[in-house]
């Protein structure tokens, strides 16, 4: 599995971009990820979630999962993140670009 995570906008307006590979995690991080993906029902997300709601200095998130049985990509705002998902964003931040 391979999951792309790209998170733009806030205070400074710095873009993180970043990619994990399965194969290249521990199996506690592996199994974690996918337990993640399945409370956030990830594959089940639309392709694009809005909210009405706006605001200065908010995230961007564009997250893009591969397996064998396909590819799946979501992108939302702060805003319009369903909250069973930012355990997931959460965990991509941290895996990513807290090292």
């Amino acid at each position: 599995m391979r999951v792309t995570f790209e998170r733009t906008g806030g205070f400074a307006g710095r873009k993180l971009q970043g990619s994990l590979d399965s194969s290249m995690l521990s199996l506690p991080k592996v199994r974690r990820l996918k337990e993640l993906l399945k409370r956030s029902r990830f594959f089940e997300l639309p392709p694009l979630l809005e909210s009405g709601r706006t605001g200065a200095d908010r995230f961007n998130y564009r997250v893009t999962v591969e397996t064998e049985e396909g590819r799946h990509t979501v992108e939302a705002s702060d805003a319009a993140v369903p909250g069973p998902m930012r355990p997931l964003l959460d965990f991509l931040t941290r895996s990513l670009f807290e090292k």
